[in-house]
């Protein structure tokens, strides 16, 4: 029993890195965009999209100047930016399972902490984003270690961890606020107040990124906020039912038990949430705000309602896992069977969770590289898009400076290299004034708006079918100036292919 005990850090720090190396990059859309700042900025253009545009698009300035740096030792603009990302979150995710196993440790609860790693280890909404190349796991790794020295009470470290985790992302101010608060109450209590290495650890990272994006951007904040929050067309419920099925499916219960899973679900879950929250807080205080987090961030997004990304899923889900299987192992302790010399076998029935989430993986995926992952990992649209960069090549050659619509820019952008109009506005401030259209023009939550295309005249226009199909694609002047230049087959999201348009040439005098 003690040889597991001192071996158990590395099987988590094994199982981690075996189950993102093994599936190999699954790149998700998005994460083209950070990866083309990046390219850029090694590239001498700045930390931009288009070069020449001084517009800040990617919400994850940190992660993006990460792989700068890996970029730097490994190519420059050149370098594989997909795989230098799929190592790089391999190995954060193994430090986010050791996290949790000294947390556990911490926290009186080591079995807790034990197979909490373990399951984020293998679990899909863990693993999916690490191999799709998104900031998801630098993000829950600073947040888990920012809670981590809270608890442990290292002050001026939890306050640089927090200034990192609001330059990876901004929604991490639905942690730093609780942690905040609790700070405040420590200080209340023991008149111990922050020191200035404190608010210096804190200040610093902070005013390092604001000061000069300020300048260079005019403000720091992503624009792709505003354009996210213009663009979409969402049921005002929207957000709250999505979250819902998610918080009732920690261990992607829906893919055993279906239906009756989300159901039972929706009242075992939050039980066993707040029976382990207690049981938690009466050992280590100072872990709430950790583990209030999922339901701060649960309520923050379902009152503003955004569009739900996948990835918008899994920063909450280590603490609310965490409290999750402690509340399980408390009750768990009240029957007979695992009490006494048996009081050990309650660890078996950790198999129960982590077989669930395993059950979320498959062995052959239909589409992309032949290697087990989990069967979220879907990438089907990336490689359209990168099939239509590659038909639109030569057309590009031939019209150097050309300019391309699209709404969906990550592939299409890093493979093609040419200037992008985004319709949706996340990197393109001009389409802005644009949003939100006209419902009747939506098949889906985004519509292309019609008038944004016709007043900026791009050269070319890559497009799924749904997002014009409505709009766009009936109007008589965009009839009038765009010939069909290629269609990629796919049906995506119900679409009739992938369109590529060309401008028409001015017919001469």
């Amino acid at each position: 029993m003690q040889r597991l005990k001192q071996a158990l850090p590395l099987v988590l720090v094994a199982v981690a890195l075996l189950a993102r190396l093994l599936p190999g990059p699954r790149t998700i859309d998005d994460s083209y965009i950070t990866f083309r700042y990046t390219r850029n900025l090694l590239a001498g253009e700045g930390f931009v999209y288009n070069p020449g545009e001084r517009v800040l698009g990617t919400t994850t300035p940190l992660y993006g100047l990460t792989l700068a740096g890996i970029g730097l030792l490994a190519g420059g603009s050149q370098a594989d930016f997909p795989q230098i990302a799929l190592l790089l979150n391999a190995f954060l995710d193994a430090f986010t399972c050791l996290l949790l196993y000294t947390l556990g440790k911490r926290t009186g609860a080591p079995g807790v902490g034990a197979v909490s790693g373990l399951i984020w280890g293998v679990l899909p909404f863990s693993v999916t984003f690490a191999i799709g190349g998104l900031e998801t796991s630098l993000f829950v790794c600073l947040l888990t270690a920012t809670a981590s020295a809270h608890l442990n009470g290292n002050r001026a470290t939890t306050a640089a961890l927090a200034a990192l985790c609001l330059l990876t992302r901004p929604d991490a101010a639905l942690l730093m606020a609780p942690l905040g608060l609790d700070r405040l109450f420590l200080a209340m209590r023991s008149g111990e107040r922050p020191s200035w290495r404190e608010w210096a650890a804190f200040l610093l990272p902070i005013l390092l990124w604001v000061l000069p994006a300020s300048a260079f951007y005019g403000s720091p904040l992503p624009h792709s906020i505003s354009a996210k929050a213009a663009a979409y067309l969402l049921p005002p419920e929207s957000a709250l039912f999505r979250l819902v099925q998610h918080y009732a499916t920690p261990f992607m219960d829906n893919l055993t038990f279906g239906p009756a899973g989300i159901a039972v679900g929706l009242v075992l879950y939050p039980f066993l949430s707040i029976v382990g929250i207690r049981r938690l807080v009466r050992t280590s205080p100072r872990v709430w705000p950790w583990l209030a987090f999922p339901w701060i961030w649960f309520l923050a997004y379902a009152v503003a309602n955004p569009l739900i990304f996948r990835w918008y899923l899994t920063p909450p889900l280590p603490p609310l896992i965490f409290s999750v299987l402690a509340g399980a192992g408390q009750l768990v302790r009240l029957l007979p069977p695992f009490q006494g010399k048996w009081a050990h076998s309650r660890y078996l029935l950790a198999a129960i969770p982590l077989t669930l989430a395993l059950r979320g993986w498959t062995w052959q995926p239909d589409h992309g590289l032949p290697h087990p992952a989990p069967e979220m990992a879907w990438y089907a649209l990336e490689l359209k898009y990168a099939e239509a960069a590659d038909a639109l090549q030569p057309a590009l050659a031939a019209a150097p400076g050309a300019t391309v619509a699209a709404g969906d820019i990550g592939v299409l952008g890093y493979r093609s290299g040419a200037r992008i109009l985004d319709a949706l506005g996340l990197i393109s401030p001009e389409a802005l004034p644009y949003y939100p259209t006209d419902p009747a023009y939506h098949v889906n939550a985004f519509a292309v708006a019609p008038d944004l295309i016709i007043d900026q005249q791009p050269d070319f226009i890559v497009l799924l079918e749904v997002y014009g199909r409505e709009g766009l694609f009936k109007d008589p002047r965009f009839q009038q100036a765009y010939e069909l230049l290629h269609v990629v087959d796919t049906g995506i999201y119900d679409s009739r292919g992938m369109l590529i348009y060309q401008k028409k040439q001015a017919a001469g005098p």
